[in-house]
């Protein structure tokens, strides 16, 4: 940031200097305990994969350390969210896939952040309420377009 202080910012600087910690705060509030955090990233990182993924890509993914994907990935096989098959590509490698009971699993955390998002937004009206959902997903996706391409360029 400059020398100038926030007194001194436009308005609209002031909202941008915001995202961070407004994006921060939702991943705070989200309603699920951390246990569901982690699994409802994890199963939305496969189910969201265009192609196969792997546990080294889960982690790179989520950005964090395999080790940590691991124990994560373990913990959903162990409770019948995930599988373990074999790559249809190469069969040497191992590729994870949901199950129909992680789907399922998926799609309640689905419900449960849109009820969520409903009450929070309650006296937003009707088309802001929709604004800002379209907003928030195109940013989702930009947001792992722009990722993806950030780790090809470190390769």
């Amino acid at each position: 940031m400059s020398s100038a202080s926030f007194s001194d910012q436009a308005p609209d600087d002031l909202a941008l200097d915001q995202i961070g910690p407004a994006l921060s705060r939702l991943r705070r509030r989200a309603p699920a305990s951390s246990k569901d955090l982690s699994r409802n990233l994890v199963l939305n990182v496969i189910a969201d994969a265009p192609g196969e993924t792997t546990v080294g890509g889960l982690a790179a993914e989520m950005g964090v350390a395999q080790p940590v994907a691991s124990r994560v990935v373990a913990a959903c096989i162990h409770d019948g969210l995930l599988r373990r098959a074999a790559s249809q590509t190469d069969g040497r490698r191992t590729v994870l896939e949901l199950t129909e009971l992680g789907e399922a699993e998926r799609n309640r955390f689905a419900a449960e952040q849109r009820e969520a998002f409903q009450e929070i937004t309650a006296a937003w009206s009707p088309e802001e309420r929709i604004q800002f959902a379209r907003l928030l997903v195109r940013y989702g996706a930009d947001a792992t377009a722009w990722s993806r391409k950030q780790a090809t360029r470190q390769r």
